[in-house]
């Protein structure tokens, strides 16, 4: 019986494996960007506090780099949020973190140590301005809070930055004509109606924190009306990152109970220093782009993540490293 050797001649089969060799390489080429092998090291990524939308989005980032870099191993950081994110990236505490546009550009504004070497990475998601109250309340608007009391947020957090502003907006002293108190989404849920008569949180939608208690009809949202970002929009710096929106009905359906919220938004920028590694910054960025449906099917607002906006990172100039990858996918 003749054999496969004696069929084909040993000059067709060499040139059979060869065509195959070729096949393969091109498609890990085409597997691996760039055509080449993924970088490796340790990052650290600051992300929020366990209850939040950051920290949901750094882990699961996290478990999508592991899979495209797998020689790099990511160290994630809980923090207060916002603010305590761009100090650790601006001194290098942090590689890698998610910040609000306004408390980026707060730290540029306050002359912040390590502000100027602050670079953007990706736009990904806006956060809403979420004022919750007890269900049977009578505050019906920012204004109604004086003398309440109300949770503003970790000092170093970003909804701490926005209650303060807002709460000045409409003549409130945050520090005298409140009873303010730090509690964040982990414990300001829990102590609503129960030491608490309000609290502020800002994050993308929906957040888990509020997820949880929105099975039951424990609470209600307050809106923020058009002109209260109008009056924020007349103050000097940051605060023109701030834009008049609705919250979807669909953020949470059984609290909005199909209306949409009156309320005020601000975008969210993967941040780096600028001496963060080049080709893991731009092996990153891909990751980012890439998994936006895979991660958002668990984080709704990681769903908002496009290549076409991700490279607006104002009020940051992009990474040397998230640059080359915007470059090598421009059409």
């Amino acid at each position: 019986m003749p054999t496969l050797f004696s069929r084909f001649g040993p000059r067709r089969l060499l040139t059979a494996a060869a065509a195959a060799v070729v096949a393969f390489g091109l498609l890990l080429w085409w597997l691996l960007p760039l055509g080449e092998e993924p970088p490796s090291g340790t990052i650290t990524f600051s992300t929020g506090t366990r209850a939040g939308v950051y920290h949901e989005y750094g882990d699961l980032l996290r478990a999508e780099l592991r899979k495209d870099m797998p020689g790099l191993k990511v160290r994630l950081l809980t923090s207060a949020g916002s603010q305590e994110n761009v100090e650790r990236v601006a001194t290098g505490a942090a590689d890698y973190a998610v910040a609000a546009a306004d408390a980026v550009e707060t730290y540029a504004f306050d002359d912040r140590p390590g502000a100027d070497r602050l670079r953007g990475v990706a736009r990904l998601y806006d956060d809403y301005v979420q004022l919750v109250v007890p269900v049977d309340s009578t505050i019906q608007s920012v204004a109604d809070l004086r003398g309440k009391r109300v949770a503003i947020g970790l000092p170093d957090s970003g909804v701490r930055l926005i209650a303060t502003r807002v709460l000045e907006a409409v003549g409130i002293d945050p520090e005298t004509d409140i009873t303010p108190s730090a509690d964040g989404i982990d414990t300001g849920p829990k102590r609503l109606g129960q030491g608490l008569d309000a609290f502020f949180w800002s994050g993308g939608l929906p957040t888990d924190g509020l997820q949880r208690i929105a099975r039951t009809p424990s609470f209600r949202f307050v809106p923020i009306e058009e002109d209260v970002v109008a009056e924020l929009h007349d103050q000097p710096g940051p605060t023109r990152y701030y834009r008049s929106t609705n919250m979807p009905e669909s953020a949470y359906p059984t609290v909005q109970n199909g209306y949409p919220l009156e309320t005020m938004a601000v975008a969210n920028v993967l941040i780096a220093r600028d001496d963060a590694d080049p080709r893991i910054t731009e092996w990153l960025t891909r990751t980012v782009i890439e998994t936006r449906d895979s991660i958002g099917a668990h984080v709704h607002s990681a769903q908002l993540v496009d290549l076409r906006t991700a490279i607006y990172t104002d009020p940051l100039q992009l990474h040397e490293g998230a640059r080359r990858y915007y470059a090598s996918v421009k059409p």
